[in-house]
């Protein structure tokens, strides 16, 4: 099983260690991609810090994020699962999590990333500023940089994969058809008064829970059918929406009452 999680644009900046290594990264075939984006983003941060601040969606008192971008290759690097913060990795709280269930969550989850392409959680990265919607000037948008090596590397996991991004990191890889028919894709819903509804701050609270959940549970599901089973043995109210179109990943809803 996959489980695929955006990462957060809020990050910690680890106060010691050893500096990034890409060839210690897992999902080895984006090298050569994790190289050139790297390049490129200290480069642009480098000779036009404020051109760099406008495409990174940087306001004028975050102006030290651009800086800290062309130290990427010298700055302390630690678990990425160390680095990203904001509401889902806060509810995922893996920092209390048992040592073997920390080694599956590893090898469960791959994080999307527009500097990475792919991390595990255990993968050592810096801090670095670079959203999913940003554009580069020597490499054009990142869904155009990513998304067909994403793509291609998902098409290559084994067993069911459970995609928990955002739209705006669904684009820098999409689930390829190839493996639709073992994907899903999980949405999560507010229903208030009759009525449903995506809530951001709910969305990411309950996809953390959700990932700690499936790491604590003492099996995992290997096909849409077990993963419904194995949620609503967990206590959610989950609902299947079959997929209409060949080759497009099916639609699993968690339904939640509270905010």
């Amino acid at each position: 099983m996959l489980i695929l999680l955006p990462p957060s644009e809020g990050k910690t900046p680890p106060k010691a260690g050893e500096p990034l290594d890409l060839t210690e990264l897992s999902f080895a075939r984006l090298a050569k991609t994790r190289k050139a984006v790297l390049a490129a983003l200290i480069r642009f941060c480098r000779t036009d810090p404020t051109a760099a601040a406008v495409a990174l969606g940087l306001g004028p008192t975050q102006a030290g994020h651009v800086r800290t971008n062309t130290q990427l290759k010298r700055a302390p690097a630690a678990p990425a699962l160390d680095i990203y913060t904001g509401v889902l990795f806060e509810a995922l709280d893996a920092g209390s999590l048992r040592h073997a269930e920390r080694a599956r969550l590893n090898r469960l989850v791959a994080i999307s990333s527009a500097l990475f392409g792919l991390v595990r959680p255990d993968d050592r990265i810096p801090a670095y500023r670079l959203s999913g919607d940003t554009t580069l000037p020597d490499l054009g948008p990142m869904s155009s940089v990513w998304r067909g090596q994403v793509s291609a590397q998902l098409e290559l996991e084994a067993g069911l994969i459970l995609d928990l991004r955002s739209g705006t990191y669904v684009a820098l890889g999409p689930v390829p058809s190839a493996v639709a028919d073992r994907s899903v894709i999980g949405r999560i819903l507010h229903e208030h008064a009759g009525k449903r509804s995506i809530v951001s701050h709910h969305n990411k609270a309950t996809k953390g829970r959700l990932v700690r959940s499936l790491v604590e549970a003492s099996s995992l599901p290997g096909s849409i059918p077990d993963l419904l089973d194995a949620l609503s043995s967990l206590g959610y109210v989950v609902e299947l929406q079959p997929t209409r179109k060949t080759g497009v990943p099916a639609v699993v809803d968690v339904i939640v009452s509270e905010i």
